[in-house]
């Protein structure tokens, strides 16, 4: 290497060397330098809490200053608030609230904003004079066109909320305008517009006049519709989904409940319906359904508990389209501690009715209760009708064979029981009722003329009810009765006819069936008659949670003379699942010689 070159690089060596301790501890001083600083500087602007605080208003007036007032996210960091902008914030409030006070009839409002600081917190104090507000001097809201003659409309106008000397509130005005407008398209005016709506305040700003007019065009109706997407099935099968028929007035709330038809049926595993363009000329518009086949058949096994049958197990089969007509073939296999049996159905659906069928179902069942132990062989063949939304009648006949002990009695009886029964069933939700209502009556009965071992007549009603409460409480009210008219003595009837009480759902605190008449040795034997009530408190609880307090009363008996009312009260807590309701109660019996607890669980709603 040369000489001068090796004699530079030791030169520059020599420098860093001496440079490199200079520049650590220049380094370290002003680190010390920084972090004194940083602990010695004024901090910033610094609120652990901005609060703003409304004044002169109440109710829902103040709530919506307070929303419109609520401070942007910008304004705040961490525990730091940026006073720039917190005062130019501020400077908008009185705007704000004015602005926040007008859907409430006030436009003459007074505000003002000033900030008070503490030592803990910073207010935004916003004093509100609301002045006198604005009321309606004249309103005007008529309905034209086609359907200006319409009475559904008609009301809407007659009994639009806001009249002549009310004050202007806005949120009552667009629910009524928007109500009306629905209604219009609701009958079939799709076309229905506004040609005039507008709210105008006179410069006084202390009366305001309203002029609305609808008018609606011309009436749709229901064009042709194409199914699509289930060729295994035939059309008319599909076509009795359908909640509508070519020609009738176009409504989308029908076209929902063609959803949930298909839907319901379990047939196909996606729907989809659909309104194409309507058609201007002929007033009418094309319907598309798009359907996904489920699986025909399905075999499902369960397992459960139900305090008046003990564990069980069961096994479900189901053909949903046997001979490819859209008919149901369905057999269910039940094996409890009480309770053991075999159903098997056929359902032949009425082509022009989804809740029309004619059943024919056999039943093979031995059960074994506390009062009684039966066999029964029976068939039955049931025509079902709907006469509406959420109302069957049912015709039908019974062939039944029932061998049984009952008390110090052991028989058989060989009946043929005709019946009619009506059901109605509203619910508002069939998992999780909040308010609505069920209720059925039945009549049966039979003769020695129609080849049955008695004779008798029976009438059997039960309704319940749910009643939703503030705070989330809901009401639930049940009650259930029968009575047998016979010209037979009591010893004739099988216990399948007879009348028992007790259990999950009929008097909690007592064993299932554990209440009727007795006979001499004491045993319960059933009545004629048969009459329970219950009344239950429920509290939601989160989201899929509840707790409730109960009182049930009633009993079976032989005339109103020995009639003893036997009750029960406890509490229950329930879990909504999406598959349905796990309830379980503890009940006490109020009256008899045992005042033990009694556990029931059941799964499912049922009042």
């Amino acid at each position: 290497m040369n000489p001068a070159v090796s004699t530079l690089i030791r030169s520059l060596v020599s420098l860093v060397s001496r440079f490199i301790p200079l520049a650590r501890r220049c380094v370290t001083q002003a680190f010390r330098v920084a972090l004194l600083g940083l602990f010695l500087a004024p901090p910033l602007f610094a609120s652990p809490a901005v609060e703003v605080v409304v004044s002169g208003i109440e109710g829902e007036a103040r709530e919506n200053v307070r929303q419109w007032l609520a401070l942007p996210d910008e304004l705040a960091a961490g525990d730091s608030v940026d006073r720039l902008w917190l005062e130019r914030f501020a400077r908008q409030a009185v705007d704000r609230a004015k602005t926040a006070l007008e859907p409430f009839g006030y436009y003459n409002a007074r505000v003002t904003v000033s900030l008070e600081e503490s030592q803990d917190t910073l207010r935004l104090l916003v004093r509100v004079v609301p002045g006198e507000a604005v009321r309606l001097s004249e309103v005007r809201v008529s309905v034209t066109g086609p359907g200006g003659g319409e009475r559904r409309l008609r009301r809407l106008v007659d009994t639009f909320p806001l009249k002549k000397g009310d004050v202007l509130l806005h949120q009552k005005y667009e629910e009524a305008k928007a109500a009306l407008l629905s209604r219009a398209q609701e009958l079939g005016y799709l076309d229905a517009a506004y040609g005039r709506h507008e709210i105008r305040i006179e410069e006084s700003a202390t009366s305001a006049v309203i002029h609305l007019a609808l008018d609606t065009g011309g009436k749709y109706a229901f064009g042709e519709t194409s199914i699509q997407g289930a060729p295994d099935y035939p059309d008319g099968f599909l076509r009795r989904h359908l909640n509508y028929g070519a020609g009738e007035v176009f409504s989308h709330s029908r076209l929902g409940e063609t959803q949930r038809n298909f839907t319901n049926s379990e047939r196909f595993r996606d729907v989809l319906v659909t309104a194409g363009t309507a058609d201007r000329a002929t007033q009418r518009v094309p319907i598309v359904v798009q359907l996904k086949e489920a699986p025909r058949i399905t075999l499902r096994p369960g397992v459960g508990y139900g305090t008046d049958t003990g564990g069980r197990f069961t096994l479900r089969y189901r053909d949903l389209n046997l001979f490819h007509l859209g008919h149901e073939l369905n057999s269910q296999l039940y094996l409890a501690e009480r309770l053991q049996g075999l159903v098997i159905g056929y359902v032949r659906p009425s082509p022009r009715d989804i809740r029309s069928a004619t059943t024919l179902q056999l039943n093979v069942q031995q059960e074994d209760t506390d009062s009684y132990f039966s066999r029964i062989l029976a068939m039955e063949l049931a025509r079902t009708h709907g006469f509406g939304r959420g109302i069957l009648g049912t015709a039908y006949i019974r062939g039944q064979y029932e061998d049984y002990e009952v008390g110090d009695q052991d028989d058989s009886a060989r009946l043929l029981l005709p019946g009619l029964r009506l059901s109605v069933d509203r619910y508002d939700n069939p998992l999780r009722p909040r308010r609505g209502y069920r209720y059925g009556l039945e009549l049966r009965g039979t003769h020695r003329l129609l080849g049955s071992d008695t004779e008798l007549v029976q009438f059997l009603v039960g309704g319940s009810h749910v009643l939703a409460l503030p705070g989330r409480f809901s009401l639930r009210t049940r009650a259930d009765g029968g009575t047998t008219l016979l010209s037979d003595h009591m010893r004739a009837i099988p216990p399948s006819l007879r009348f028992f009480a007790g259990g999950d759902r009929s008097v909690r605190g007592y064993s299932y069936k554990s209440l009727g008449p007795r006979d001499s040795s004491g045993d319960v034997v059933g009545g004629r008659q048969m009459l329970v009530g219950s009344v239950e408190l429920e509290r939601a609880l989160f989201q899929s949670w509840g707790l409730s307090v109960f009182f049930d009363a009633g009993n079976a008996f032989d005339s109103l003379g020995s009639l003893k009312l036997y009750q029960g009260a406890g509490f229950g807590l329930h879990y909504y699942s999406p598959v349905g309701a796990l309830n379980l109660s503890l009940a006490r019996p109020l009256n008899g010689r045992s005042s033990s607890l009694h556990v029931h669980f059941t799964v499912g709603f049922e009042l």
